[in-house]
């Protein structure tokens, strides 16, 4: 039997099925809401799930934020679920916008910019037509003219290599302020890895050489939208990132008609990669919590 509040119960590879259920019946638009990103943060996050009212709640106990719950999940959510999940918790947060707006009357809201998702058409990303991305095709073909290259699908003797990239490019990375962050952030990617066949996710790399260069995962967000993990590129190969995001989208998620590339974090340089894809639009979130 699922945990009951005020029960709770940590997050396992073995909830999948239970999540993946409530996020058919009640599809997300937030990248939060998505077992895949639950389950390999959770060294971090340390996710503990209950059902309030019927409802899917997450909580979430982070080592670089105050615990927060997600955006409970299920048919009629609302204030009185969001009432119970703020006597466990200071807020709801990455609340998607139909849900702030139930709450307004009741809760204090308010927008959180900084993790608002990018969305993309994923014909535009396969394409990259006009004018606007000339930049973008003309790194890809310097790429392409310099670097003997191919596109696979990893398996696991590919593994390793993606493992040992990652490390390094989180190596030069800037924490951004947050201790722990970046350390963090690869093992969510070591974990999305060791569990790439059990979690179902889509996965391509660029061999260059015969040698892992980049590699990003993917998942499904709802049935018209999957959502981007992590892309991690050598960053010594010029046009490799934007070669790997157009051919990952080509080869393996032109089923879905829109890519959901998560949050900039509020960082200058993540918000301008971003930015530089022109979204389709952004998918705003909230906080929600108690009134002084």
């Amino acid at each position: 039997m699922p945990p009951l509040y005020p029960d709770f119960k940590p997050v396992t590879l073995e909830d999948r099925d239970l999540f993946e259920d409530f996020f058919r019946r009640f599809p997300p638009e937030v990248c939060e809401l998505n077992f895949t990103n639950i389950f390999i943060w959770r060294g971090s996050e340390h996710p503990s799930w209950t059902i309030i009212d019927g409802a899917l709640c997450v909580l979430v106990e982070p080592d670089f934020e105050a615990p927060y719950f997600l955006p409970p999940v299920g048919g009629n959510v609302g204030p009185e679920t969001v009432r119970v999940c703020l006597e466990k918790t200071p807020r709801v947060s990455r609340a998607p916008e139909r849900l702030a707006g139930l709450c307004a009357s009741a809760f204090r809201v308010e927008e959180d910019r900084d993790n608002a998702d990018y969305i993309y058409r994923s014909r535009e990303l396969a394409e990259l037509k006009g004018k606007r991305f000339d930049g973008k095709r003309n790194r890809i073909r310097k790429f392409e003219r310099s670097a003997v290259h191919e596109y696979v699908r990893p398996s696991r003797e590919h593994f390793p290599e993606c493992r040992r990239l990652a490390a390094a490019w989180f190596a030069d990375r800037d924490a951004n302020g947050r201790p722990g962050f970046l350390a963090a952030a690869e093992q969510a990617v070591s974990e999305a890895v060791a569990d790439y066949d059990a979690l179902g996710l889509h996965c391509g790399a660029a061999l260059v050489d015969g040698k892992v260069a980049a590699f990003t995962v993917a998942s499904r967000l709802n049935p018209d939208t999957a959502v981007v993990h992590f892309e991690i590129a050598d960053r010594s190969y010029p046009g490799l990132a934007q070669w790997l995001n157009r051919e990952f989208v080509r080869r393996e998620l032109a089923g879905y008609e829109f890519i959901n590339r998560e949050q900039d974090m509020g960082l200058p340089g993540l918000r301008g990669a971003k930015l530089s894809y022109y979204p389709e639009r952004l998918v705003r979130k909230f906080d929600i919590s108690r009134r002084a």
